[in-house]
């Protein structure tokens, strides 16, 4: 039996302050066990592995840690290195990023709620990695945040932010997220661990510690079958394209309210800890 899965879900963004503005929105996202993506692969009709299909599973949108040759141990594993064609399996760059943590999930099981590439196009606001050990304990969570630019920035929930079943931290950004938000904000993470309901709440605070923005994720589990995959691209087709083109009308919308703007040049010296993925030739 899989378990990976797929969420009906709603997305919901409520600003405060300066001015009200706010929205929701039907989504699904995908719950991936990345042990199973080769069965998920032979399995499924609609779904692919690095490859083109109705919906595919890319390393290349997730973490992509650039591991030099030159640090690698021995000449074979340089030689190895050297042979490689593709990007590093996901499962291995987030081992590897726990390891920078001292987490070490051993024989344990990371699932990974995400938007799967449609046609081949995907973009993902926020994806969410929450780590099991080998009697399926949760050790800890990530959740990795991507811009419209492209750009990256992981966040780690450690056994110290866990309080029950959900993962809580507040932590400032320093990350270009919203035009219409400062990069020294508050993310305020409340990461319910994914069962037969999803919820997740990531607000926004100030640096008076005001809460200004409220945004929630919540949904059901539905099995991952042919069948649902189907009516989940007919429901809402093209649903990353769908969510970009969503970012940039409220965008919009934002803007035509006047609130305080601010050009992805400035104060890049509060941009930390950002990346771009990896790429190989």
């Amino acid at each position: 039996m899989l378990r990976s899965s797929i969420y009906s879900a709603k997305v919901m963004h409520h600003r405060l302050a300066p001015k009200k503005h706010s929205f929701w929105y039907n989504v699904f996202m995908f719950y991936i066990d990345l042990d199973e993506l080769e069965i998920l692969d032979k399995k499924l009709r609609w779904f692919s592995y690095n490859k083109f299909n109705l919906f595919s599973f890319r390393d290349k949108n997730h973490l992509q840690l650039e591991l030099k040759a030159e640090r690698l141990k021995t000449k074979a594993e340089s030689s190895h290195f050297s042979n490689l064609t593709s990007h590093f399996s996901t499962k291995h760059q987030i081992t590897t990023y726990l390891k920078s943590h001292n987490v070490d999930i051993g024989r344990g099981k990371i699932m990974l709620l995400t938007n799967l590439s449609v046609l081949g196009y995907n973009f993902n606001p926020v994806s969410f990695y929450f780590c099991f050990d080998e009697n399926n304990h949760p050790l800890c969570a990530i959740a990795e945040i991507s811009n419209t630019y492209h750009e990256m920035k992981m966040f780690f929930f450690g056994m110290d932010e866990l309080d029950g079943n959900t993962f809580k931290k507040r932590v400032q950004k320093h990350f270009y997220v919203s035009p219409f938000i400062d990069l020294d904000d508050f993310f305020d993470f409340n990461l319910v661990i994914p069962t037969e309901k999803l919820e997740i709440k990531i607000d926004d605070y100030d640096k008076d510690g005001n809460r200004f923005f409220i945004s929630t994720l919540k949904g059901e589990q539905k099995p991952l079958t042919n069948a649902n995959m189907l009516r989940y691209f007919f429901a809402i087709p093209m649903i990353p394209l769908r969510v970009m083109g969503l970012i940039h009308w409220q965008a919009f919308n934002l803007w035509l309210k006047k609130i305080k703007y601010h050009p992805k040049a400035a104060n890049q010296d509060l941009q930390k800890d950002v990346y771009k993925p990896y790429k190989t030739n």
